[in-house]
């Protein structure tokens, strides 16, 4: 009994280990399907193996959704025989008469074989003709143009007709290196009935921008769902909801691809006449500016806000210029922008951008500044011609920092002052009235005044010189407290209080003549890499966004023994750095 075993089990082994020569067999499900529908491609090889058939010639006609694979070994009298099956899931990409090609598989060829597609699965770009075989399932494409010019929006609107109810749908546009594609705004659901049948209608836009001239072809959408299987016997719900399983799928499903039409566009190039430093497509361009204050009076080293807001349709907010770039400036006057805040979206079946930024501008010192006209040139696609959007020419009177006047200086009108004000004249140095009583008491007391300090100056020139004079000891504590309260704020990256103190600093060091501001101190060192620095916290302060301290502490420290104010304006620097 045991050899009768042994000669079983050889057998079995040996029939494993042979291998195939057999033809390859191929048949389908069936022969004809309609519009979206799949079929089942099996093919067969006697005898086993490890290798797989090669698929390309399959891919020109068909998308291959779906694969899977199988073995099995008979014996028969004594007869053993192996088989190896892959079954294909295959959505056709064409309509008609289609020829899947014969397919090799270890060195043999399957059969060709022929399938029929009938039908057309939707009318020709947003016709409103239903399809001739009243398909279940169908897609319209609709483009608002189809010669763009060259980075124009396009608006495509795909609608998705369906009268049955579908499991783990989703429609895509493939993306394509010829156009940049965005979808805009969300899905929107209808019902309408066409030659009989009520079909709910879901409809997605999308925006087009091609990215070149000359004619540019994309697929068309394509929608992947599961479908119940004809052969099934479980009932469906009835509402289908695009994206999620719809109505009670419980049964047999197969999957089910459907292709809209190719989307064709014949772009335009840029026009010759379009001239301008962008190239702006749009329907519509608007330009319109805020200040901040509003009015004057504006004074040097004060920041002056002017707030753009640039708007156009057609175009996203990505594809608008950076206005600060366009705008000019006359020397002495410095701008600062900000972050600007960008919008996109939907208008009607268009999309609108638009571009808000706030731009800070500092005077340097008094005067009168010219802004030029603000002049943005931009293609009118609707009328192809080029348009012109600018803002005005704008005049600034800025008038000096307040800081800069002295009390001393100032001749208040007379006219003008309170009673207790004018009693205090005298001691303003302003005239009173000649016909005042004390005048001649008071002028021979400053008589006397005068006198006392010619002769103190005189005895004063009859000593030895002495050394420098030191600092007083309370503005010795008060530079201290500043310079430390500056390098603190350094280390903690706050622009606001690093410039309020560096300035304390300065005006302690300049008592005669204090910097009005971060660019006269910057002047007044006369330090390339220093002026960077306070360029840099400047423009922090009045800008925004984040500012590191390292780089000017290290700098401002360096400077103790190497700066000096310009000659015969300011006393040395030792007071602000010292040693």
């Amino acid at each position: 009994m045991k050899h009768p075993c042994r000669l079983i089990l050889a057998v079995l082994l040996l029939g494993l280990a042979l291998p195939a020569s057999a033809a390859i067999k191929a048949w389908l499900d069936r022969n004809q399907i309609g519009p979206g529908d799949t079929v089942q491609l099996t093919l067969e090889h006697d005898g086993r193996t490890d290798s797989q058939p090669d698929l390309n010639p399959l891919k020109q006609n068909f998308d291959i959704l779906g694969q899977s694979s199988g073995s099995s070994i008979q014996i028969i009298n004594g007869s053993m025989s192996a088989k190896v099956q892959i079954s294909l899931t295959l959505a056709p990409r064409l309509k008609g008469q289609l020829l899947v090609p014969p397919l090799r598989w270890d060195g043999q060829t399957s059969p060709a074989l022929t399938l029929t597609v009938s039908g057309s699965s939707a009318p020709t770009h947003g016709g409103n003709a239903a399809p001739a075989d009243a398909a279940h399932t169908f897609i319209t494409t609709t483009l608002d143009q189809k010669q763009p010019y060259v980075q124009a929006a396009v608006t495509l609107t795909v609608r998705l007709y369906v009268d049955q109810p579908l499991a783990q749908a989703s429609l895509e546009l493939e993306p394509s290196n010829d156009l940049l594609i965005q979808q805009v705004g969300q899905d929107k659901q209808t019902s309408e009935t066409r030659n009989g049948r009520n079909y709910q209608v879901i409809e997605r836009k999308y925006l087009l921008f091609p990215q070149h001239s000359g004619r540019i072809r994309i697929d068309g959408p394509v929608l992947n769902a599961q479908v119940r299987d004809a052969r099934g016997n479980d009932p469906f719900g009835s509402d289908p909801f695009f994206g999620n399983v719809f109505g009670g799928l419980t049964g047999a499903t197969r999957p089910l691809r459907l292709r809209g039409d190719p989307i064709v566009l014949d772009v335009r190039p840029r026009p010759a006449s379009g001239t301008g430093h962008d190239w702006l497509p749009a329907q519509k361009v608007t330009l319109s500016e805020t200040w901040q204050p509003a009015s004057g009076p504006y004074r040097a080293g004060d920041p002056i806000t002017r707030s753009l807001h640039l708007a156009a349709q057609g175009l996203t907010a990505s594809q608008l210029p950076d206005l600060s770039v366009l705008m000019p400036l006359p020397p002495g006057l410095r701008a600062y922008p900000d972050q600007p805040k960008l919008n996109t979206g939907v208008q009607g079946d268009g999309v609108v951008g638009s571009r808000d930024q706030d731009i800070a501008l500092i005077a340097s010192r008094a005067g009168r500044y010219q802004l030029p006209a603000l002049k943005l040139f931009w293609w009118d696609t609707t009328k192809n011609v080029q348009r012109e959007v600018d803002l005005p020419a704008r005049m600034l009177d800025v008038l000096p920092n307040a800081q800069a006047f002295s009390a001393s200086t100032a001749r208040p009108d007379q006219s003008a002052l309170p009673p207790a004000a004018k009693r205090d004249l005298p001691m303003l140095g302003v005239k009173s009235s000649p016909s005042d009583a004390h005048w001649p008491w008071i002028s021979l007391g400053l008589a006397l005044l005068w006198l006392g300090t010619l002769f103190a100056w005189w005895r004063s020139r009859k000593r030895p010189l002495p050394g420098p004079v030191s600092t007083p000891a309370a503005d010795t504590r008060k530079a201290s407290d500043a310079r430390k309260a500056f390098r603190q704020a350094c280390r903690e990256n706050d622009p606001q209080t690093a410039r309020r103190q560096l300035l304390a600093w300065a005006r302690i060091a300049w008592p005669e003549a204090p910097p009005l501001g971060l660019g006269a101190l910057a002047r007044r060192l006369n330090d390339p890499e220093l002026e960077t620095a306070l360029n840099q916290l400047d423009r922090a302060c009045y800008a925004g966004g984040a500012w590191s301290g390292q780089s000017l502490l290290e700098r401002v420290t360096s400077l103790s023994d190497t700066s000096r104010p310009v000659a015969g304006t300011v006393p040395e620097l030792a007071g602000l750095y010292p040693s």
